[in-house]
């Protein structure tokens, strides 16, 4: 059974004391709350306070996750965070292709991949974003252009390394803007992109694939959301700043 995932990404956003809390409430809510033993609660929280965040974990239904990283192990990169750091102090998973790290900072599907490569490396688990535009979806294109993301990022690496990388669909058209892909659309795309890994790999492989939906996931429409066959979770952004509304999304899982 693939792993199910509710995984917050914080973005810039929470004073050290403001994140310190809200961590702390959503990992003792999810410990006292969170019944459903396949369901993985990842908190991707601001660079500097990941050390001191990593010791506020008490229970293993919660993770600690890195907005993203270098794919370099050291060097001359002054301002980057290596993958080898981020193991150090504590985190277990690398949140890697955002939309918004491929438009503000022009980051490549070629540099992606080099990032998926060190995650691995180092025995961290990446989750690859992918998704369109509002025009490419317009004109059609939003299918083979995702194929494409996940071909040129993902497609050099060998069957089990693949199974290791957890996929987040991310319409950018849904990303901050409250519109949400229905439910019908969400399984779509994820069916689209779980045959393409078939396509590659065999059903067998890609049925092993987490491939959650990123796109203003929310307490009132996570468990529709979730409940689609090829849907195994939700990268949350603006709701995982709330801890209530956060711990009710990753207890809305079938089962």
């Amino acid at each position: 059974m693939r792993t199910k995932y509710a995984a917050g990404n914080w973005k810039m956003n929470k004073t050290f004391e403001e994140g310190k809390i809200l961590f702390s409430e959503v990992t003792n809510m999810v410990k006292d709350e969170l019944v459903n033993p396949n369901v993985k609660v990842v908190m991707g929280v601001p660079f500097p306070y990941l050390s001191s965040f990593a010791n506020l974990i008490n229970t293993e239904k919660v993770a600690l996750a890195a907005q993203n990283c270098h794919p370099k192990a050291s060097g001359a990169y002054t301002g980057e965070t290596s993958v080898p750091m981020l193991k150090s102090v504590g985190v277990s998973y690398v949140i890697i292709g955002h939309s918004e790290r491929r438009e503000y900072f022009e980051e490549s599907d070629a540099f992606i991949a080099q990032k998926v490569d060190s995650i691995l490396a180092e025995e961290l688990t990446p989750i690859f974003c992918c998704g369109e535009t509002l025009a490419q979806r317009e004109d059609g294109v939003h299918f083979d252009f995702v194929r494409g993301q996940l071909s040129n990022s993902l497609f050099h690496l060998s069957a089990d390394a693949l199974k290791k990388v957890v996929i987040a669909y991310e319409p950018i058209w849904a990303i901050g803007t409250g519109v949400t892909a229905s439910s019908e659309q969400a399984q779509e795309m994820h069916k689209v992109l779980r045959d393409h890994l078939a396509s590659k790999y065999g059903q067998e492989v890609a049925d092993e694939v987490s491939i959650l939906y990123g796109g203003s996931v929310k307490p009132n429409n996570a468990e529709e959301l979730f409940a689609q066959p090829d849907v195994d979770g939700g990268l949350v952004g603006g709701a995982s700043l709330d801890s209530r509304g956060f711990t009710d999304i990753a207890k809305s899982f079938p089962g």
